[in-house]
């Protein structure tokens, strides 16, 4: 009890948790504990938002949110197959603030903050208060790199999380985007509609207008992160004309019941967000118990097929370690039988005989 009346305090005074004394207080975390967390505090950034304290059930010793954003002395624990740069970001970095990993988009990365710091992040070892912001020099710099590059048709505006920026410096570099003529895309990666609702006021959305596409990915990975004042965050994107997908990520503890995605992604269709990708966990340190088996993500993907419509499904991608890109990994419907013949499967697992549509 003591504890919920220090996270009802807490969420008065609106502020973000980032010391594991503050968990302490509201009986986040355990006295006991302490010391181990601050060891993993001290390497990994904590932040944890209002609007997420006031989803976590202090009660429940494995609450889906608290998993997510509560640090956990497994953090300490690494694995020989995990990396500091799980997807190769510094490999196929060129121009500070960039990474260019396929042909025709980039990732912009004007800021490593974040308004709150996932415990399973694939970038934990470059975010948090300490990570850098592009200048005005090196953010020149990086929209220099785009414009000498006619191939590149998409740029992805990323981190860190860019909404914590103010929206006069979002407007910046939406206009300077906007005015680059090969671009046919620009897509912004952010947590914020989730875990700090608010931000979505009018002066950030009016600094997104832009002439070209403009796309707002949103990262949610649990059913009662689809709150009331998330669902009024989209609307007032999508009453701007900005497009709306959803990525989360598949962990552990947190959504890997075909139920909970179910309810996951209905939601977010409902609150008009298109399911984009469904990422298996990254290689990144300290987060292998997170981490599924494919195995596991395939049958969990497959339980889905049937149970909620094509609108729903995202695509169940792994980034290949080293920065070889992204692949799909979901479970396949067709089998070849060699002889131009296929077997079809069904949502019920029924199996069914396809023929050869090759000419004789």
């Amino acid at each position: 009890m003591a504890g919920t009346r220090a996270i009802k305090q807490t969420l008065r005074d609106k502020r973000t948790l980032r010391r594991v004394d503050e968990l302490v207080q509201c009986g986040l975390v355990s006295e006991h504990d302490a010391p181990a967390l601050e060891r993993v505090a001290a390497r990994y950034a904590l932040g944890v938002s209002p609007a997420m304290l006031d989803l976590i059930d202090s009660r429940d010793p494995g609450d889906p949110i608290a998993r997510q954003f509560v640090p956990d002395r497994r953090e300490l624990v690494l694995t020989p197959e995990e990396r500091v740069d799980p997807i190769g970001d510094y490999a196929h970095s060129p121009v500070k603030g960039i990474v260019h990993r396929y042909p025709d988009r980039v990732l912009l990365k004007p800021t490593h903050l974040c308004p709150v710091y996932c415990r399973f992040c694939f970038r934990r070892e470059q975010v948090g208060p300490e990570g850098e912001t592009l200048s005005a020099e090196e953010l020149s710099a990086a929209f220099d790199y785009i414009r000498s590059r006619p191939d590149i048709f998409e740029v992805i505006v990323t981190g860190g999380d860019p909404f914590v920026l103010a929206p006069r410096r979002i407007g910046e570099i939406v206009r300077a985007l906007d005015g680059i003529a090969h671009l046919g895309v620009i897509r912004f990666h952010t947590r914020v509609p989730v875990v700090a609702p608010d931000r979505i006021d009018e002066d950030l959305i009016r600094s997104l207008a832009a002439q070209k596409t403009l796309y707002v990915a949103i990262h949610a990975n649990h059913p009662r992160e689809i709150t009331p004042a998330f669902r009024a965050a989209c609307r007032r994107l999508a009453h701007a004309g900005i497009a709306l997908l959803a990525q989360t990520v598949l962990l552990r503890g947190v959504n890997d019941d075909a139920s909970v995605l179910e309810t996951l992604l209905r939601a977010l269709v409902a609150a008009g967000v298109r399911p984009y990708y469904l990422h298996h966990p990254d290689l990144a340190p300290g987060t292998s118990h997170f981490r599924l088996s494919l195995d596991e993500g395939r049958c969990l993907v497959a339980a889905l097929r049937g149970r909620i419509s094509g609108l729903c499904q995202p695509t169940y991608v792994l980034d290949i370690p080293g920065g070889a890109g992204k692949v799909a990994v979901g479970p396949s419907g067709a089998v070849s039988l060699g002889d131009g013949t296929w077997q079809i499967i069904d949502r019920a697992g029924r199996r069914h005989h396809y023929p050869s549509t090759e000419e004789s």
